[in-house]
């Protein structure tokens, strides 16, 4: 396809994904049956009808009387947001493998920085109300993966997708949030730090939904096949026997993608959605290394990695290999190393605030 032919297409994609009622699977009719994009638009309501239906080609032919395509196109370019078309180079090709591929993606962010063919990008998931251990988890294998080279994408939402996506910019990577909603609203509300912090550092937000778009309870399911779709994989953290996670997860299985799972106490009820996954033939995580054996990634450990760069002292580099074994209390790091309590307790704080080393809830210290 042209330039010319493209950016002529461009007003209909954005037509065809603000009418209500025209989704992907009728879209890719009108395209069949039109043969091009412009004419399917453009075309009468009685040659509509016996493709979408009399309700549905009425409807759209009310929408289109009253929509302004112009007009749109200009409201994109102001709020600084890119409208990628399925033949858009930009588009993720993964995408293009779904049956129901989004029509179009309205993104927030540098698409031109991504190159969708060599990277190697990764879902983490999970529930909204993670226990301690699934926090800890998510930021973990989010760090970890992000400093292996990995690109995490999730959801946005409070809980484990806000962490999966704060871990992945402590590490200092980009990061990708699919939405279900249009990419100017910010949901929920109290994540808007992680939102203009994944912009900041090249990351995107990117939806299928208008700008303007509403959150309703039943994109977040539509939102899940792009989060797989766009991904080699799905690592589960926590989720309730009926989490989101699982529906994730099972669209990453139709779409021939891998599914990871990371086991967590039978005694939990966030437990049931990963433990059910593992017993239908989910690849098990227990550290980082496993999910990176799926992208062919053999490492020295990433952590060892990330301390080789910090310049670390003497008494740091004590205490790392220590918590590298166990969680241990300040006073059994100080019998430990047989070192001064003041020393320790300040060796302990700098650590903190390099991000190395964390104070668990039951007060010991753990390598983060």
């Amino acid at each position: 396809m042209s330039m010319k032919k493209y950016l002529d297409d461009q007003p209909y994609y954005l037509g065809f994904s603000h009418c209500y009622g025209i989704g992907p699977m009728r879209y890719k009719k009108l395209l069949e049956v039109f043969g091009d994009l412009k004419i399917a638009y453009h075309a009468k309501q009685e040659q509509l009808s016996p493709i979408l239906g009399f309700k549905i080609a009425a409807d759209f032919c009310r929408f289109r009387a009253g929509f302004d395509l112009e007009k749109k196109l200009l409201e994109l370019e102001k709020k600084e947001i890119t409208l990628i078309s399925q033949v858009d180079p930009h588009y993720p090709p993964q995408l293009l493998e779904l049956i129901d591929a989004p029509i179009c993606l309205y993104v927030k962010g540098k698409i031109n920085l991504y190159d969708w063919k060599n990277m190697m990008l990764l879902a983490v998931v999970g529930t909204r109300q993670p226990t301690a251990y699934g926090k800890q988890l998510a930021k973990k294998f989010a760090f970890e993966l992000t400093q292996a080279g990995v690109t995490v994408i999730s959801g946005m939402a409070i809980g484990v997708d806000a962490l999966a996506h704060e871990g992945a910019l402590q590490a200092k990577g980009k990061t990708i949030a699919v939405l279900g909603c249009g990419v100017d609203m910010i949901y929920p509300p109290s994540n808007r730090w992680i939102y203009e912090k994944i912009l900041k550092n090249n990351g995107l937000i990117i939806s299928e939904f208008p700008p303007g778009h509403l959150v309703m309870k039943g994109l977040f399911v539509a939102r899940n096949r792009i989060i797989s779709g766009i991904s080699a994989g799905v690592l589960v953290i926590e989720g309730a026997k009926d989490s989101g996670a699982l529906i994730t997860a099972r669209y990453a299985a139709e779409q021939g993608r891998e599914v990871y799972a990371v086991p967590g106490p039978i005694s939990s009820s966030l437990s049931a959605a990963p433990n059910s996954l593992l017993k239908q033939g989910a690849a098990l995580v227990s550290e980082t290394q496993d999910v990176l054996n799926g992208f062919g990634i053999k490492t020295v450990s990433i952590k060892k990695k990330l301390y080789l760069n910090q310049n670390l002292s003497n008494t740091e580099t004590l205490i790392i290999k220590l918590l590298e074994k166990e969680t241990l209390l300040i006073d059994e790091i100080i019998i430990r190393t047989q070192l001064n309590a003041l020393i320790i307790s300040q060796q302990l704080s700098n650590l903190e605030i390099k991000g190395l080393v964390e104070k668990a809830r039951d007060g010991k210290y753990q390598i983060k």
